[in-house]
């Protein structure tokens, strides 16, 4: 396994970080284990943030009453926009941590670069709280690219965390060079992609290329966990099979796609924007069952109630126009019992989609099976899910029959 010292701060350890933002979901016994089982497995960066719950308890609780603090690096995170929250929010977490010092302490999801003299204070407070050694390296971590450009720049930061997978763009992947150049520790979020990337040795294999890069990925299964440690003997290395995978991942995901941060919600109409947004790549990407159950489909039709009030755009770091991301469609479904002319098939086939119909009436007619469209069998769930997962998974037939339909001579 790879080490990585992060820029100025000195600090050391397996390119193999852990992320407790997943741990707060289980309960203390579980988190705690899963912690010390990190450690004991060899990874030594463990990121955390006053934002996510009970994660910093677990840490505390998992290090700071078995002498494994000095062991361990412990990296948290203040959402504070004033000084007085900031220094609250400090102590909060050297409590929780059951520790005097934190090694990295960051100024959580910035939507500036904060500053001494900026009037926030801000900066101020992580420069203070240096000198009195409760924070031992000054970080900062960002979700939108120019915030983040311009931090790893600044000369002021020792540290900066931003989202960093193999789907980076190019100037995502200038941002870790622009790290490297200034002495400023780079450490990747949502290396997994929000949960778009589903092998995890791919995953780490393009890890290793940027060696001033330390990933940290959520951990919330011991299995989960068992996987990442299993490269600390065994670390994937780049090949000329996962360089062709990547560059087919990046085709695919090409453009615009949510990463499930979050941070768009709550939404007023209670639609859960950040599974809905994404849910058509997720059934291409993770075991179809897990969202095509009654939860899900419910969930996705609260989607008919988007108001376009807009709330969510103001709050997505990566400026995605959100309304449009829920309206696209994938696929377009006619599961007609009776039908005579089809004309709302037709429809369909002329706004350039893929389109799953029934085998009656006039469909039949209209649509040529594995050409213009996909039948399914009348009343059949079973059939009409069969041609939906079709064309999810065949990107390539979608586009065939989306084209095909629009050059259907019944348009």
């Amino acid at each position: 396994m790879n080490k990585v010292t992060l820029g100025a701060t000195g600090i050391t350890a397996p390119q193999n970080g852990f992320g407790a933002l997943p741990v707060q979901r289980v309960d203390m016994e579980t988190g705690v284990k899963l912690l010390r089982r990190a450690r004991e497995g060899g990874m030594t960066y463990f990121d955390t943030a006053r934002a996510y719950t009970d994660s910093e308890e677990k840490l505390g609780n998992a290090f700071g009453k078995t002498g494994e603090r000095e062991s361990v690096y412990i990296a948290t995170k203040t959402q504070a926009k004033t000084p007085e929250a900031f220094w609250k929010d400090l102590e909060t977490s050297l409590s929780l941590l059951q520790t005097d010092y934190i090694d990295v302490y960051q100024l959580h999801n910035a939507a500036q670069c904060y500053r001494p003299d900026d009037g926030t204070g801000l900066y101020e407070c992580m420069a203070k709280a240096k000198e009195q050694g409760k924070i031992r390296h000054i970080g900062i971590t960002a979700h939108k690219i120019a915030v983040a450009e311009e931090c790893a720049k600044s000369g002021l930061y020792e540290t900066l965390q931003y989202p960093f997978s193999y789907l980076a763009s190019d100037r995502e992947l200038a941002l870790a060079k622009t790290c490297k150049e200034n002495n400023v520790g780079f450490i990747a979020m949502k290396g997994l992609a929000g949960g778009l990337i589903s092998r995890s040795e791919v995953a780490m294999a393009f890890m290793t290329e940027h060696d001033n890069v330390m990933p940290i990925w959520g951990v919330q299964r011991a299995s989960e966990l068992e996987e990442w440690l299993s490269y600390m003997e065994k670390t994937p290395e780049m090949t000329e099979e996962i360089r062709a995978y990547i560059r087919q991942e990046r085709e695919s995901l090409a453009g615009e796609f949510c990463r499930g941060c979050g941070y768009c919600m709550p939404c007023p109409q209670g639609i859960e924007i950040n599974q809905c947004a994404r849910i058509s790549l997720m059934l291409r990407r993770a075991p179809a069952a897990d969202w095509l159950n009654e939860h899900w489909q419910a969930e996705m039709m609260k989607i008919e109630k988007c108001v376009d009030c807009g709330v969510c755009m103001t709050r997505c770091p990566y400026g995605l126009n959100i309304p449009e991301l829920l309206s696209i469609m994938d696929v377009f479904l006619f599961p007609s019992l009776f039908e005579g002319l089809g004309i709302v098939a037709i429809e369909g086939m002329f706004a350039g989609t893929p389109i799953v119909v029934s085998d009656v009436g006039g469909l039949n007619e209209i649509v040529e099976h594995g050409v213009t469209g996909m039948k399914s069998y009348a009343g059949n769930p079973n059939s009409i899910a069969d041609s939906i997962l079709t064309l999810l998974f065949d990107q390539q037939l979608a586009n065939n029959i989306a084209k095909n339909g629009r050059n259907n001579k019944f348009i």
